[in-house]
């Protein structure tokens, strides 16, 4: 299948990369990063230019992947116009050249967008509220998501809408808090928990994220939503113990609440399972005894 990643060079882009190439698919990365591998097709590609994403993407491609966006959201609070910039207008950019040559949109969406539910156990049929938006993330990916299924609707294009639970693993992005846990305690300062520490997502070990999707590449995904979430709520007290269990010597301090966090909401992924055959398989230790080993294999650390 010949596929485009935008966003391919990132974190869990290039984890995707490697799944696709490893199933034998004709891949290009489009990104403003060259990728982490040498093997693959790159075009420098930048959000902002509708023109040129048109013309990128004419190349008869049957999915395009779009995972480039700001999802550090402590950088969102600081750069709200930035952030609708990037998540939403270069949403739509994509859209474009879709609707004018084809191709199935697969697009990274999150389990943020639950925040907008009135219940803690969801699924892809819960209704999100608009009037629960509290956070710019939330607000750009909920813009995304109706942007892309207004195009169907209008214009027939195909999507799948993926909603990843926190992912967490090898080359992970700067800012996340287990990869802040981590290089922390490797050089012996506390682990900073903001508020009680008893908020809890489902994390996701970017190795079965990735997998998660490669299999939404069947047919039976498309212009539809699927939950790709972790095997069980983790909080981010049990991260902050796993994590000085691993390294040990490691204090763990509490700090006031941060603004706007996502407090957890229990995503189901029986549809990705049913559907798909897919399914989280990295628990939580597993998960950070691997992203520990890797981090300290890096040069100059």
């Amino acid at each position: 299948m010949k596929i485009a990643v935008i966003g391919g060079s990132g974190f869990i882009g290039s984890h995707i990369v490697d799944q696709l190439l490893e199933a034998k698919h004709d891949v290009t990365v489009f990104d403003i990063m060259r990728p982490q591998r040498e093997d693959v097709r790159h075009i420098h590609m930048d959000l902002f230019d509708m023109h040129k994403i048109v013309v990128a993407l004419a190349g008869s491609y049957e999915a395009i992947y779009l995972l480039a966006a700001m999802a550090n959201v402590n950088d969102i609070h600081k750069n709200p116009l930035e952030a609708a910039m990037v998540n939403f207008q270069g949403t739509v950019n994509v859209l474009e050249a879709v609707r004018r040559y084809g191709g199935r949109l697969i697009f990274a969406s999150t389990v943020w967008v639950y925040m907008l539910a009135d219940k803690e156990d969801v699924s892809e049929d819960t209704p999100l509220l608009v009037q629960n938006v509290n956070h710019p993330y939330t607000a750009s990916k909920v813009a995304a998501e109706l942007y892309i299924q207004s195009y169907n609707k209008l214009y027939g294009t195909e999507f799948t809408i993926l909603r990843y639970g926190i992912p967490y693993g090898p080359r992970g992005r700067e800012g996340t808090v287990i990869t802040n846990f981590i290089k922390r305690a490797l050089k012996g300062q506390p682990l900073t928990i903001q508020g009680d520490g008893s908020q809890y997502r489902n994390f996701i070990y970017v190795e079965d994220l990735a997998e998660g999707n490669v299999a939404a590449l069947a047919p039976t995904a498309k212009n539809k939503i699927y939950n790709l979430e972790g095997l069980r709520p983790i909080s981010i007290r049990e991260i902050a113990e796993t994590v000085s269990r691993l390294i040990s010597g490691v204090k763990v301090e509490y700090v006031e609440s941060r603004a706007g966090d996502f407090v957890g909401r229990k995503a189901a992924n029986d549809k990705a399972g049913r559907e798909l055959g897919w399914g989280p398989k990295t628990d939580l230790e597993e998960g950070i005894r691997r992203y520990i080993e890797w981090y300290k294999a890096l040069p100059n650390l």
